[in-house]
């Protein structure tokens, strides 16, 4: 980055607040009081993010009967439901052309699902009265690179033969009639298959669901470790113990309380900034009247999109995998990447100079192999577990959650029939191994951004093997 640009940088986010945007909110609940005594339950939501929220919901919408109990570490939507961009996409498999390449025979059943899916959340949204935001606006996967073009070109005209719908080609025109950055060279606009929403809202409104539908929330309750009780199971926490018949874990990016699962997601930090709000002659400047998510086609890319009162979110980029695996809240703020967050921002938006970011912030997702969700079931079926989004879980959580309560139920479902569902990825490697290994693909996808997207001997290796990393 050039001294002059740097400088810009760096001043916009001299009043940066180091918090989520989504979770510096006066309507933000107040949390529920801890369990401190012995309870029991027919079902034990493990986490109060997205994955434990709609399972919780689910479970008692399927049997209002059923005797619900969620417990959460620390405040439900907290950790990644409070912190993400708030694309909440149809795709159960990190986009189509990843399903396409490990689920070819089903992909078609696949991207049924996730429609029917997204159309579920709208639907429970409107229901459940949840004041998230929710715009079904889709999103424009934009081409900055004329090798990213070609290969937008391509997707398109395989979409098209696969008899997807609703996506459109955009060229550099078209985009930028859309959405005004001289940095756009084209895009793919998927038009219903991705809505907008304010994620922690979403958090928020689900838990009033749950609590409604009679579940019985603890917040600041972790469970620390599960074991077999009688004919059902027995969870521990710091000032109790829950005995459940049956038990959900959602608590994805932190280490699992089925040990062997662990080794199949590790933690990547993720980062993102928030602008103030644009005026109106700042919005004009660039357009965006659709109000679509956006995010460049690079490997390391960037995602953006307005929120309801018309600031800009602009994350990723840069993916941190700390050594061993680690959760450590001091990697929530990382000033280096911020800079060059800020310095890209301003890039794809010159028109924009003088704007300042008013949050800056970052946090850990669980990734795996296969980059989407796997599931699976422990302690003789008592135990589901479903982990693994990698980014996309705003919307493919309330599958994975259908899934679990499927497991649970022993039953066989469209859902519990799939591959995707039945296989597992492959596990990641002991340290240095996994480092090592992370490290070598990211420096090799960010090689390959810049050299016309030529994947190296490594990249194609991992290919071979079904493996990789993304930002």
């Amino acid at each position: 980055m050039a001294p002059d640009a740097m400088r810009t940088a760096a001043r916009s986010l001299r009043d940066a607040r180091p918090l989520s945007y989504w979770l510096d909110d006066p309507g933000k609940p107040d949390p529920l009081p801890a369990l401190t005594r012995d309870e029991q339950c027919d079902l034990l939501v493990v986490g109060g993010g997205y994955s434990g929220l709609w399972t919780a919901l689910l479970a008692k919408e399927r049997d209002p009967g059923c005797d619900v109990v969620l417990i959460e570490g620390h405040e439900v939507g907290w950790a990644a439901s409070g912190r993400n961009g708030g694309f909440c996409a149809a795709s159960l498999t990190h986009g189509p052309a990843n399903g396409l390449e490990r689920w070819p025979q089903e992909i078609g059943k696949l991207e049924e699902l996730g429609r029917r899916n997204l159309d579920a959340i709208e639907e429970a949204v409107t229901r459940h009265s949840i004041d998230c935001d929710f715009e079904r606006t889709g999103e424009i996967d934009v081409a900055t690179r004329p090798h990213e073009l070609d290969d937008l070109r391509e997707w398109h005209r395989r979409a098209e033969e696969l008899g997807f719908t609703g996506v459109e080609f955009l060229d550099r025109d078209a985009v930028r009639a859309q959405v005004d950055s001289p940095t756009f060279l084209g895009g793919l606009w998927d038009r219903r298959g991705v809505a907008m929403l304010h994620p922690a809202k979403l958090a928020w409104g689900l838990k009033e669901a749950c609590l409604r539908a009679g579940v019985r929330i603890h917040e600041h309750t972790q469970g620390l470790e599960i074991a077999r009780s009688g004919s059902g199971t027995a969870v521990r926490t710091p000032y109790g113990r829950v005995f459940a018949h049956r038990v959900a874990l959602g608590t994805n990016v932190f280490p699992s309380l089925v040990k062997r699962v662990r080794p199949y997601t590790v933690p990547v930090y993720d980062y993102a900034l928030m602008t103030e709000p644009l005026d109106a002659g700042r919005l004009a400047s660039i357009g965006w009247r659709n109000r679509q998510g956006l995010g460049d086609s690079a490997n390391q890319f960037h995602y953006f999109r307005l929120s309801a009162d018309n600031r800009i979110l602009w994350g990723g980029y840069d993916a941190v995998y700390p050594y061993g695996g680690r959760l450590d809240s001091s990697l929530d703020q990382r000033p280096e990447t911020f800079l060059k967050l800020a310095g890209q921002f301003f890039e794809c938006f010159p028109q924009l100079s003088g704007v300042r970011f008013t949050h800056s912030w970052g946090g850990a997702i669980d990734t795996c192999s296969r980059f989407s969700a796997f599931f699976g079931t422990a302690h003789r079926g008592r135990v589901a577990y479903a982990a693994g989004y990698t980014g996309l879980g705003v919307g493919a959580t309330r599958f994975g959650a259908e899934v679990m309560l499927d497991l649970l139920a022993g039953r066989e479902t469209e859902r519990t029939a799939l591959d995707m569902v039945r296989s597992k990825p492959m596990p990641f490697p002991p340290e240095p191994f996994a480092w090592a290994g992370i490290e070598l693909t990211k420096r090799s996808l960010a090689r390959a951004d810049t050299d016309g997207g030529r994947r190296n001997l490594w990249l194609r290796a991992m290919d071979r093997m079904g493996l990789g990393f993304d930002s």
